[in-house]
């Protein structure tokens, strides 16, 4: 079985979480993205935030928050993705760049809005956190 193996920074405020559009997508993901060949963990999610949003992420700051698994959106079943999900501090002003078309702060009731693995992930933050 094939996985993709990506890394997510989850930021919330006010019982919402960033979430993010990538241009020709129908679906909102969290931000972040695929590690590239022997990059750690906090390496990706540095580049990747910074690649997507503009902002530099504190590489001391990021806590592990969970890692969660599901059917892969918009791939064959039996294609996996893997998110490992952090929490960080950044420096900067949130703005979409790169490929990214869309920022938005979503909350539970927009559940039905994210790909898969985020789904999981909202019901985990819902459960564990401030997630309205």
């Amino acid at each position: 079985m094939a996985v993709i193996d990506k890394i997510a920074w989850i930021h919330l405020v006010e019982g919402a979480v960033l979430s993010t559009r990538s241009k020709s997508k129908d679906v909102y993901y969290l931000p972040g993205g695929k590690r590239e060949p022997g990059e750690s963990d906090v390496d990706t999610l540095v580049r990747e935030i910074r690649e997507e949003l503009s902002v530099a992420i504190a590489p001391d700051s990021a806590a592990h928050l969970g890692t969660f698994e599901a059917q892969a959106h918009g791939h064959a079943t039996g294609i996996t993705v893997r998110m490992t999900c952090y929490t960080a501090d950044y420096a900067g002003v949130l703005r979409a760049s790169s490929e990214i078309e869309e920022v938005a702060w979503l909350t539970h009731a927009d559940r039905h809005r994210v790909s898969p693995v985020d789904q999981i992930i909202f019901d985990h933050l819902r459960a564990a956190t401030s997630l309205r």
